[in-house]
């Protein structure tokens, strides 16, 4: 079952603001620090698990594992990014459900081709309204956990113009979804301007970057925003912790490299469960 704490906070009003999730190391950390809801982020799981660009290469079980994972690994509700629902309309009803049995609290759904590519690259194409329409109508119908919410995102600004991307908008929130995302929009005045024109809770990306101005929640919710998300963060200050560890370990012959952060491996140890081993074992093992 869904967490319902997405949908409570929609429907409350509450601004929310997502970090993404590439991996469960991220998912432990997260549960640290205290998230109400986190983003299982297509691109940067694809990176982290598989090593392969966002560019519709993995397959609905894969990611569908992934998000499972996440699900059981967050102490968060989860919205999950599902590509175009990897593939037709049959292909969507199996996705949503397959996603629901996984847990997620939002499963995102876009109307680029198949394959598709990240949202903030070149070159995307999208498919007809009415055929996003009918996936959207198919997802709705496919869903049984009202608590799990459908989100439609439109890849067309780039391709069609603002004014065709938020008619695409208009209409997937007339087709039922439960939240709006008009992906890379190019300015403040047009983030203004989107949520002030699509009938509907407006989902932002703020994605470290890509093509949209970023901005903090304050703005944002300013601006109209329901939610938002900020999928780039954990991985990209992961890349650079990373990099600089590995170079100083390579120019100092260091496991301990002078000047470089590093966490605590015993705090690790319990964030990722090993208490409650180390008790099962006092308890059990002979």
């Amino acid at each position: 079952m869904a967490n319902p704490i997405l949908r409570e906070k929609l429907n409350k009003g509450e601004f929310i603001f997502a970090p993404g999730i590439q991996d469960m190391i991220t998912a432990s950390v997260a549960n640290k620090v205290g998230f109400d809801v986190v983003y299982g982020s297509g691109y940067w799981s694809t990176a982290s698990a598989y090593g392969l660009p966002d560019a519709g290469i993995v397959s609905v079980t894969q990611m569908v594992d992934r998000m499972a994972t996440l699900v059981k690994t967050s102490n968060s509700a989860v919205i999950a990014d599902a590509d175009t629902g990897f593939g037709g309309l049959l292909n969507v009803h199996h996705t949503v459900r397959s996603y629901q049995e996984a847990g997620v609290s939002a499963i995102q759904i876009e109307d680029q081709e198949f394959p598709k590519k990240c949202g903030h690259t070149p070159n995307r194409k999208v498919i007809p309204l009415e055929d996003m329409v009918e996936k959207i109508k198919v997802a709705i119908d496919a869903r049984t956990d009202p608590d799990m919410l459908i989100i439609a995102r439109t890849d067309s600004r780039q391709a069609e113009g603002f004014d065709a991307a938020i008619a695409r908008a208009q209409a997937y929130q007339e087709a039922g979804a439960d939240v709006l995302f008009v992906e890379a929009l190019e300015s403040k005045d047009e983030m203004r301007r989107a949520c002030a024109l699509v009938n509907g809770p407006m989902m932002a990306n703020m994605a470290n970057g890509g093509c949209t101005p970023m901005m903090d929640a304050e703005e944002m919710k300013d601006i109209g925003f329901a939610l938002a998300i900020a999928p780039a963060l954990t991985s990209l200050a992961a890349i650079h912790a990373v990099e600089q560890a590995l170079v100083g370990f390579k120019q100092q012959g260091s496991p301990v490299p002078e000047g470089i952060p590093i966490g605590d491996f015993k705090e690790f140890c319990s964030l990722i469960g090993f208490d409650e081993v180390w008790e099962f074992e006092k308890k059990w093992a002979k």
